[in-house]
């Protein structure tokens, strides 16, 4: 059940991503050669505008619908991962499922587009635009012309301001204890925050290993491949001072994979560990 929430989340996703592509592609210019066919492209376009939005409706209250009548049956019950915690959900209640079904979907959407807008930092300064970048800008509108700065600190502050009311809301539903103070609740919206920057563990080494890939195997020329390059030789730029070549081989990728999971995931685990053999915690109660 859990692989099953995922994969709908990643379909998700791309219905997201194409009803937006749908509404900020601008308009064909009217031809007065092709005046039907235009007519016929801008009406197809426009049913697309709607078309999407639709079917992630549809998904999002239809698999809470599956999970409803399926899930006590089999014994699942759904959690939510929140980086410092995990929220259950018991789908034996319709609104529980279906709460858990919007929730985890929004998980997946918020994370995605903090990945997304790493990548448009990490590219910030190439020039020009290459076809899969110019998709990710378009995926970021407004936020792709905010200052640097902002850029930067938005995903802390977004989820440090979004964690309030979702934990009011958890409460309402019975699956959160009661809200803490407001110090308390700030403190943990901004560690949930944090935890978005950790998250960057999973795409960032995954891209470099993919750039490594298509160093020495040829996968024939595409837009996909030379984003990755760009990509990577941006990422890796701190490195290109050390000498991490032996020969024809440049291990430049596979050390940036290992500082990567050395910042945000070894050391955090062992920050976690250190303070649970001293009885101690990060998160605020």
């Amino acid at each position: 059940m859990s692989l099953i929430d995922s994969i709908l989340n990643l379909a998700g996703l791309l219905l997201w991503f194409s009803a937006r592509a749908a509404w900020f592609t601008p308009p064909a210019k009217p031809s007065s050669i092709s005046h039907t066919g235009t007519r016929k492209r801008e009406s197809s376009r426009r049913r697309l505008r709607w078309l999407f939005p639709a079917a992630l409706f549809a998904l999002v209250g239809g698999r809470a619908l599956f999970y409803w009548l399926l899930g006590p049956a089999v014994g699942w019950t759904g959690s939510l991962d929140l980086g410092p915690i995990t929220i259950f959900f018991r789908p034996d209640q319709f609104w529980l499922a279906l709460l858990f079904s919007i929730l985890s979907f929004i998980r997946v959407l918020v994370l995605a587009y903090c990945w997304l807008l790493a990548v448009y930092v990490i590219n910030r300064n190439t020039t020009p635009l290459d076809p899969v970048s110019s998709l990710i800008r378009q995926q970021l509108i407004p936020v792709a012309g905010w200052p640097l700065p902002v850029q930067l600190a938005l995903p802390l502050v977004f989820v440090a301001a979004l964690w309030p009311g979702l934990h009011v809301l958890l409460f309402q539903a019975g699956v959160a204890n009661p809200p803490p103070p407001t110090g308390r609740l700030i403190l943990q919206g901004l560690l949930m925050g944090l935890g978005t920057y950790l998250s960057l563990k999973y795409p960032i080494p995954v891209l470099l290993l993919a750039d490594l890939l298509a160093r020495y195997i040829y996968f024939g020329r595409s837009p996909v491949w030379d984003f990755l390059g760009v990509t990577a030789g941006n990422l890796l730029a701190p490195l290109k001072k050390l000498s991490l070549r032996a020969g024809r081989l440049d291990f430049a990728p596979l050390i940036g994979v290992i500082l990567t999971l050395l910042l945000l995931h070894w050391l955090p685990r062992l920050v976690m560990h250190e303070l649970s053999r001293r009885n101690l915690s990060l998160w605020p109660q």
